[in-house]
């Protein structure tokens, strides 16, 4: 079974585009994924995982969430390879999924309650991912 669920924070504002020559919206989030503390008290960097929601869920996040949101997602993992403009083999694991809004950033000014979901649980069916 390829399921992931994870807690973490937007590391920056979600980018909303338009997914090829389709009506089809894409929103791009990209997370910071606390990693917690060693055994020796050490704080361990964060993990950074891209995350792409599709459709009306798109278009929620990029209209709700902002950088230093706390998010839950759930999803798949996939995997990408391609070849960059300088002719390197590049790849990444990212997760397609849905994304469900938590705490808001401390400080923030947003009125609202702490958890919405706001259409945004609803993502795309395996079969309808373009990659």
């Amino acid at each position: 079974m390829n399921q992931v669920n994870l807690t973490a924070r937007l590391t920056r504002d979600p980018e909303l585009k338009k997914l090829g020559d389709s009506d089809r919206d894409v929103c791009e989030l990209r997370l910071a994924v606390d990693n917690g503390r060693s055994r020796d008290g050490e704080d361990r960097d964060a993990t950074f995982i891209d995350v792409a929601t599709f459709d009306a869920a798109a278009r929620a996040c990029a209209e709700h969430l902002t950088k230093g949101r706390q998010v839950a997602v759930s999803g798949r993992l996939v995997y990408r390879e391609w070849e960059a403009d300088d002719g390197s083999k590049r790849s990444k694991h990212s997760v397609i999924g849905r994304v469900e809004f938590l705490a808001k950033p401390q400080g923030s000014a947003e009125n609202g309650s702490d958890a919405e979901a706001v259409g945004a649980g609803v993502g795309a069916a395996d079969e309808d991912i373009a990659f």
